[in-house]
């Protein structure tokens, strides 16, 4: 069984001003496909070939460096396009609102956490918003990891992902991280977000 690219639910302009059609183009043809590709060749004649993205994450202590970040690249970004619409932003409602008030503090609360998380992610990295024993955390990973990954420091079920390695942002808003963090609010797909939150439960 091997993995395929998945495709953007929408046109490579469709998100700007917020995030610009060539890095979407970019970041989807070339590093997502890159993700995949290199992903079928590292688990040729394993038995990861069986098994799903979700099993391979789950386990990914097992296996080898290059199935450890192709794996998560292609969970990463097969998540990061969904939960990111043109018609995106605004705010949360029912129960992932009610959860985010309960667990977060609150909206502003949550988005001051997630945007520090994104922001101060040294390196190469990516924000979550996760679902861990039922509660709703804020955490960042290293690289291409995720919270499914058993080697995870924060473990659960990511339902919001913010992509902060620099090929995300760097053609529009160069070392600006804060302000693409910023403009990425306008995009949520909030909808999708709430989907996985019961989903996740």
């Amino acid at each position: 069984m091997s993995f395929e690219l998945t495709k953007l639910p929408y046109d490579f302009n469709a998100l700007e001003p917020h995030i610009d059609a060539r890095t979407m183009e970019i970041h989807h043809d070339k590093h997502h496909a890159g993700y995949v590709n290199n992903l079928n060749a590292a688990i040729a004649g394993t038995d990861a070939e069986n098994k799903s993205l979700e099993d391979i994450l789950a386990n990914v202590s097992k296996y080898s460096a290059a199935v450890r970040n192709n794996a998560g690249g292609h969970y990463n970004h097969d998540l990061f396009w969904k939960i990111m619409s043109p018609n995106g932003g605004g705010h949360p409602t029912g129960k992932l609102a009610d959860a985010i008030n309960k667990d977060l503090g609150g909206f502003d609360a949550f988005k001051e956490a997630f945007s520090k998380a994104a922001a101060t992610r040294f390196g190469s990295g990516w924000a979550w918003l996760a679902v861990s024993n039922g509660k709703l955390e804020v955490c960042s990973s290293p690289n291409q990891d995720n919270p499914l990954m058993d080697v995870a420091e924060c473990k659960g079920t990511p339902i919001l992902g913010i992509d902060v390695w620099e090929h995300a942002y760097y053609l529009h808003y160069q070392n600006r991280r804060p302000d693409y963090v910023s403009a990425f609010f306008n995009v949520i797909n909030w909808a999708e977000v709430s989907r996985r939150y019961e989903a996740a439960l």
